[in-house]
């Protein structure tokens, strides 16, 4: 099971605030720069259109939007948990539209958000909440929509912007529109936007194991952008990327081969990771328990192995299944490469093959595999805030 947290992330200018709430598991380009906020223009430019309708003013800038945005701050992140939002912030009209979903009324809103959190229990995490307009505030959030339904529980993942827009008279929401980063037609109703949620429905088997914690900032159709929190690692120098040279090795320190003979538990994903776009300089790497720290590890058996804390950051990611060989890892990493060099980030050299199921084994085409390249030169604040 992969490890995630889903963070909220404090306003802009202040530290980045980390809140810890539960593990689950967790990709088409976008053609806006990475993180800018969408125009809200078109039929569904609702800003205010309830205000359109009765007010020749309702451009006028709102009284004191800074408290709007500090509202939305401190409530968002009730959006699915017991407290719920503060409905008498909105008007009886408000009108809500996302790609597959549409209300005009407070009550449809309530509706809404009622039945995805008796379907997916939701995790929502808010990341951003900016003035965007003289009547206009946008978010920028993630939310992980868990199917129980289907036995293997799969995951719905959307990241995007939600433009809020305001009534000038009475200061309260009229309007609500999400736009999804994962898609180009956010328009309602979006047959794109109903392919994406299916798409997400597909099996990938993936062990129930605890894995290096990070959390999804954005997907898009066929990327995700993750932050990585600091973990652990054993590793031995390999030979192919996908490769297993070395495996057994690697294994036979947590099974036990190390100077006090402990037996640690078992993680997921298997790492290979290539330095170099050369793939000269290749490692084969098992991320160990997040309560372990490095200080503290048995020293391993084998002169070999090496222990090593890998200090995170931000990476992009592309899944996929079946057999990982070096000639489709290649065509992988190529095609992730160019998708996210065409939308402005800067990725570092090599990159690494994630194997979710023994690397011996992993032949399935339900099997989860992931390829993963670090970024460099990416802050919150520049690209993402």
């Amino acid at each position: 099971m992969a490890t995630r947290l889903p963070n909220q992330i404090s306003r802009p200018n202040s530290h980045l605030s980390i809140t810890n709430s539960q593990q689950s598991k967790s990709t088409g380009i976008s053609f806006r720069p990475p993180f800018k906020q969408p125009k809200s223009t078109g039929k569904l430019a609702l800003k205010c259109s309830l205000v359109d309708q009765q007010s020749p003013s309702s451009t006028e800038p709102v009284g004191d939007i800074k408290k709007l945005v500090d509202f939305l701050y401190e409530d968002l992140p009730h959006l699915f948990d017991d407290q719920g939002i503060d409905a008498t912030m909105y008007d009886e009209s408000v009108k809500f539209r996302d790609p597959i979903t549409k209300h005009d009324s407070i009550g449809g809103y309530l509706f809404n958000i009622k039945l995805l959190k008796k379907l997916f229990t939701p995790d929502f995490q808010l990341h951003s909440v900016k003035q965007t307009g003289p009547n206009e505030i946008t978010t920028r959030w993630t939310m992980i929509m868990p199917f129980v339904i289907l036995p293997w529980k799969p995951e719905l993942v959307f990241t995007g912007t939600s433009v809020m827009g305001i009534n000038p008279k009475n200061q309260k929401f009229c309007s609500h529109v999400d736009y999804w980063d994962s898609i180009k037609n956010n328009d309602y109703f979006s047959v794109e936007g109903l392919l994406d949620v299916i798409k997400q429905l597909r099996i990938y088997k993936t062990p129930d194991l605890e894995t290096p914690k990070y959390q999804i900032l954005k997907r898009t159709a066929t990327y995700e952008i993750r932050k990585y929190f600091p973990f652990v690692i054993v590793e031995k120098k390999g030979e192919k990327l996908a490769g297993s040279t070395g495996f057994n090795d690697v294994a036979g320190y947590i099974f036990g081969k190390n100077s006090t003979k402990e037996k640690i538990p078992m993680t997921s994903p298997v790492f290979t990771q290539a330095f170099d776009k050369e793939q000269s300089n290749i490692s084969i790497q098992i991320v160990l328990p997040s309560e372990k720290e490095l200080s503290s590890l048995p020293e391993p058996e084998l002169e070999a192995l090496s222990l090593r804390k890998v200090e995170g950051g931000f990476a992009v990611v592309s899944k996929f299944s079946g057999k990982p060989t070096d000639e489709v890892v290649a065509e992988k990493e190529k095609s992730l490469r160019r998708a996210v060099l065409r939308d402005g980030l800067n990725p570092e050299e090599g990159c690494m093959l994630a194997r979710y199921n023994d690397p011996g084994r992993t032949r399935s085409f339900i099997m989860r595999n992931e390829v993963l390249i670090w970024l460099k030169d990416f802050t919150l604040e520049q690209n993402f805030l």
